[in-house]
């Protein structure tokens, strides 16, 4: 992979303009795409084969006003009087005849008719159902309600709008995303200590960014995809395009001020960061892609979506980065003196340095003995980087260092113990929200459990009108007597002679664990009712939909903890031929999930800070944000993990000193390492002041998850384990070594072979130079005799 990516660079500096043209050509028939076809953006939450689904199904073709979307128009008196006194009576009146003339609105119900009317009649609900799906429902329809709604508010008479029509926020991109860009560029210009090359940086993440939300938009039409989706796509694809770019753009840089040839600098970094950046890209692809065979329909667009941006950002990193870079020339090299160009020259002469014969030579100067207490040098330069500084200040005492980060993770995890999972709803939304006001009036004043229905079909096999209507009635007696039933509706006919529907008020809300169990005590009461009845009965609605979909993913979870899991432990051990490593970095990567769900469960489940915070509601974690957490996670934890451990694993091969090479290894590693984690979470935290029950904890979630994989556990942890594990870090069985498949993720064949020789580059030695001394020369071990050696330590 290493050659071809190398070869890659080098066509793509070469054909700069040619690359640049077809990029910037792709993103403009995609834009045309999206403005000529572009579909509407459905936000509907659906599972196949549960029996919530099939019911609503049903009742889209036999009463589409039920399954369709809905509002609310909800009035309240002025204080010391009622909604059924006569002006406020003739203005609802008007009202419900107003909205039945609204564009698509099938049928609107009175709430003298309905009894929507509270207790203390100082609240009235008029309930407005449309034939057609959410997703189906025009901006302007639902402005037309609110219009509606707004005229009536004469008299002291106030009225909110609420409903599913609601749900859909759309995409966002608003100050706090460009301010997270405009961040994550300070962060460049720091890390690279130039303008120019901050800004060629950003280019080609941004150019990907735009292809991949295009591309996604263009398939609206086709395919059904919800704004969570792009939001989603639009986060991660920003987020990694940078780093990606970061990795690669480093890379060169660090050679062109080693005097390299900018063509074949930028070749060479392409085939050594960027085997790194393809390795974590793939890693990302497959556990978000991971998320269709869970088979929610939703989930798995909002995962292909957020798969189809990572590959985008992958694309560009490794042709629009050469492209860019060739355009710049030289000009990308630090200048002599400057921080980054001392940064550079630290590099060159550290023993960590490509071909450095000093380094070489060192493991055959140091005994196994000294090499251990040589634990202090600083490398051939004598001065400290941060990262030296920070990885000698971690491994002076590892094992305290191991137990307390490890300590505080697991006391954030804790809360973790009591994560519930469901989809938000309008109690969910801001409190100043029209949809907010109309959901707390309900609960107030109707009880929580109107603002979740369920919807009981009824179904006989004798298929007249009076057999379904006495089927119903028995039905509906036996369904009033389940616990935290508050009431029961009586049957409402469809087209079907056969069918009813029933509506069930719990009392309880619809993210309320009484009202899961209410939906499993009617499940499991249907034998019963057919056996009395004849009558099959079915729970759907929304409030049904939502719980069946929550009870899969929670499902869903551990199981795919154990493949992402068991996918970074095969991974790892392939990539670094250890077994402590992929041990160890599973293990950090879990706490980091813990962690970040710990924290997750704090502020939007308890609502620990959520005034600080502005979470307008403390409740059940949004259902998908788990699973979406460990795929994202995960692929970022392998792209840390093995930009740091790969240095680290060089120094291992070149000296045999084992604690010196986790020092040396994170030399510089580090400082990249800390500026893309940098850029990462300034990235994701844009998006947390979203008024997006869906989008703020996921935000949230990839915010903290970020900084406590990369400062608490690959920054921290893994160097103290490493320091802790000393020689037994690199030992692989023989046995092992030959089944496994040998990967070169950093490109170590190029840096050994000379320019000639990178068009066939040979393996890389992972053997320690005192190992190895009568091999010290140019030629470079078989993968055999590494088999061999690996075995023998």
């Amino acid at each position: 992979m290493a050659v071809l990516l190398h070869r890659l660079g080098h066509s793509a500096y070469r054909h700069r303009k040619l690359v640049l043209g077809i990029w910037l050509f792709v993103l403009a028939a995609l834009i045309t795409c999206v403005s000529v076809f572009g579909g509407k953006l459905d936000d509907r939450f659906s599972v196949p084969g549960t029996e919530s689904q099939r019911a609503l199904d049903s009742l889209s073709k036999t009463l589409p006003e039920a399954s369709g979307a809905s509002a609310q128009i909800v009035f309240t008196a002025p204080e010391g009087h009622r909604v059924t006194e006569a002006p406020y009576t003739a203005a609802i009146a008007e009202a419900v005849a107003e909205a039945e003339r609204a564009p698509q609105v099938g049928e609107v119900v009175d709430p003298q008719a309905s009894g929507a009317v509270s207790a203390d009649r100082t609240t009235a609900i008029v309930q407005v159902q449309y034939p057609v799906q959410i997703a189906e429902v025009r901006t302007s329809s639902v402005d037309a309600i609110e219009d509606v709604a707004r005229a009536t508010e004469t008299d002291g008479l106030r009225t909110s709008v609420g409903g599913s029509v609601f749900s859909s926020k759309g995409v966002h991109i608003g100050p706090s995303e460009i301010i997270g860009v405009a961040v994550a560029l300070l962060v460049l210009v720091v890390t690279f200590g130039s303008l120019l090359a901050a800004g060629m940086a950003l280019l080609p993440a941004l150019i990907g960014v735009a292809v991949g939300l295009a591309g996604l938009l263009a398939l609206a039409p086709a395919v059904s995809i919800s704004s969570t989706a792009v939001t989603l796509a639009l986060m991660l694809g920003l987020a990694v395009g940078i780093d990606y770019v970061l990795f690669i753009l480093s890379r060169h840089r660090q050679q062109l001020a080693r005097g390299a040839d900018p063509k074949e600098s930028v070749a060479l970094a392409v085939g050594t960061a960027g085997s790194a950046v393809v390795f974590a890209g793939v890693t990302v692809i497959i556990a978000l892609a991971a998320l269709s065979v869970i088979g929610i329909p939703f989930l798995t667009t909002m995962g292909l979506g957020a798969a189809g941006a990572v590959l985008i950002a992958v694309l560009a990193a490794i042709t629009l980065v050469p492209a860019v870079a060739g355009f710049a020339g030289s000009r990308l090299a630090p200048k002599s003196g400057s921080r980054a160009g001392r940064r550079a020259a630290d590099a060159e002469g550290s023993p960590d340095a490509e071909g450095s014969p000093d380094a070489e030579g060192a493991g055959d100067a140091e005994g196994a003995g000294d090499a251990e207490g040589a634990g202090d040098a600083e490398g051939s330069t004598g001065r400290a980087t941060m990262g030296t500084r920070w990885t000698k200040w971690v491994i002076a005492k590892p094992l305290l260092t191991v137990l307390a980060v490890a300590g505080i993770l697991v006391t954030l995890t804790l809360p973790a113990m009591d994560l519930r999972l469901a989809l938000p709803d309008n109690g969910s939304a801001p409190h100043a929200s029209t949809e907010r006001q109309a959901y707390d009036t309900i609960s107030d004043k109707f009880g929580s459990g109107f603002n979740g229905p369920l919807l009981v079909l009824v179904e006989t096999n004798n298929g007249t009108a009076a057999t379904s209507s006495q089927a119903g009635a028995q039905v509906a007696q036996k369904l009033g007597t389940l616990k935290n039933v508050k009431a029961v509706l009586p049957p409402q006919p469809t087209s079907d002679p056969a069918q009813s529907v029933i509506t069930v008020l719990p009392a309880s809300g619809p993210d309320s664990v009484r009202t899961d169990q209410l939906v499993r005590d009617i499940r499991e009461a249907a034998p019963g009712i057919r056996d009395t009845t004849g009558a099959t009965v079915a729970v759907t609605g929304t409030t049904a939909v939502n719980i069946d979909v929550s009870n899969r993913l929670s499902d869903s979870l551990l199981p795919f903890v154990a493949i992402v899991v068991g996918l970074s432990l095969l991974l790892l051990m392939i990539v670094f031929r250890s077994l402590v490593i992929p041990v160890k970095a599973a293990v950090g990567f879990l706490l980091s999930v813990g962690a970040s769900l710990g924290l997750v469960v704090a502020v939007f489940q308890w609502g620990w800070l959520a005034d600080v915070l502005d979470v307008p509601h403390s409740g059940p974690v949004v259902s998908f944000l788990p699973i979406i957490l460990i795929g994202v996670l995960f692929g970022l934890a392998m792209d840390y993990e093995v930009f740091l451990v790969s240095g680290m694993r060089e120094e291992w091969a070149h000296t045999g000193r084992a604690r010196q090479s986790v020092v040396d290894g994170a030399r510089h590693s580090v400082r990249v390492v800390t500026a893309a984690a940098l850029i990462m979470f300034t990235v994701f935290a844009g998006f947390f002041p979203l008024d997006d029950a869906l989008i703020k904890p996921i935000a949230f979630a990839l915010a903290v998850g970020v900084a406590i994989d990369a400062f608490a556990v690959r920054m921290t942890l893994v160097p103290a384990v490493l320091a802790l594990a000393g020689r037994g870090a690199w030992w692989l069985p023989a046995w092992l070594d030959r089944i496994l498949p040998d990967l070169d993720v950093e490109g170590s064949s190029l840096q050994k072979a000379g320019p000639a020789d990178r068009a066939e580059p040979e393996p890389v030695s992972l053997e320690p130079a005192h190992a190895r001394a009568t091999q010290m020369d140019s030629t470079t071990p078989g993968r055999g005799e590494r088999r061999e050696a690996s075995g023998s330590r």
